[in-house]
């Protein structure tokens, strides 16, 4: 499939109780795609937060399904990085919508992936799999990141280097981006894997963490207590075998009440 380039419209008024208009969509594979939604006034959230959106079901009820929230909390549009799910009940339906359609929205964000569940430390680790890479894509993109952290290594495994162009573009272009390239500088680093095609660096995030690769490639040494924390987002499996590693590290969970030096996102779309 061609990728079809975003296109922008006039913001329509919502018509239906919670429902923002879709401004943008941008399909990247037969797998995963983009979009951006209106952003209601009275809606604050954190940098890695999720909502739940959705469409109306056909007996008449809001289908919903929690995704994090793309874009970083200053941004005046809410973005969202979707799987496509043919027989999902809400993705083969979500993957259809086009500019001016209406999405529904809960304005109630909840999510672990915020600065604020970690304690200080010098580096920052996301760890993605697939659209796990979305609550990341809304944190690489806060100033607060850059001023909490003196690196941040963003880790995102897909099975190929195709699933991968949406965190390469958003990387790609936060350097020259006018409003936080300066606070980024030289402290983001981009780590893309890839499991089935072949790539410049193939193999699952945990195991290249657990043999060293991922150290010995980037210069780092091996995770630590003391200077490292972690934000992981994927499949159950990756999330348990991130969690087995940072504890084996010893990284306690944290969470907004008690905040320690890992953090795992909960929540799934399909």
């Amino acid at each position: 499939m061609t990728e079809q380039s975003p296109v922008t419209t006039t913001k329509a008024k919502p018509v239906l109780p919670d429902a923002q208009t879709v401004t943008s969509v941008t399909h990247y594979t037969d797998r995963l795609f983009a979009f951006r939604l209106t952003r209601p006034q009275s809606l604050r959230f954190r940098s890695g937060e999720f909502v739940m959106i959705g469409l109306m079901g056909d007996n008449g009820k809001p289908l919903l399904r929690a995704y994090s929230i793309a874009s970083p909390s200053w941004d005046e549009e809410l973005e969202f990085y979707s799987i496509k799910v043919q027989d999902g009940p809400l993705t083969s339906r979500l993957q259809n919508i086009k500019v001016g359609d209406q999405v529904i929205l809960r304005p109630k964000p909840v999510g672990t992936l915020v600065l604020d569940a970690l304690l200080p430390a010098k580096r920052m680790y996301f760890i993605a799999t697939g659209t796990g890479i979305a609550p990341f894509a809304s944190l690489m993109r806060d100033p607060e990141l850059y001023e909490r952290y003196d690196e941040v290594i963003m880790c995102h495994t897909c099975r190929d280097v195709a699933e991968l162009k949406y965190g390469a573009d958003l990387v790609a272009s936060l350097a020259d981006d006018p409003l936080i390239g300066e606070f980024i500088g030289d402290k983001l680093r981009y780590y893309p894997t890839t499991t089935r095609e072949e790539s410049p660096k193939m193999g699952r995030m945990t195991t290249l963490m657990e043999n060293g690769t991922l150290a010995a490639d980037l210069g780092l040494p091996p995770l630590n207590l003391e200077t490292d924390r972690v934000m992981i987002c994927g499949s159950i499996g990756l999330n348990n075998d991130m969690k087995a590693i940072c504890e084996a590290a010893g990284l306690t969970e944290g969470s907004n009440s008690s905040p320690a030096e890992y953090v795992v996102e909960k929540a799934f779309v399909g």
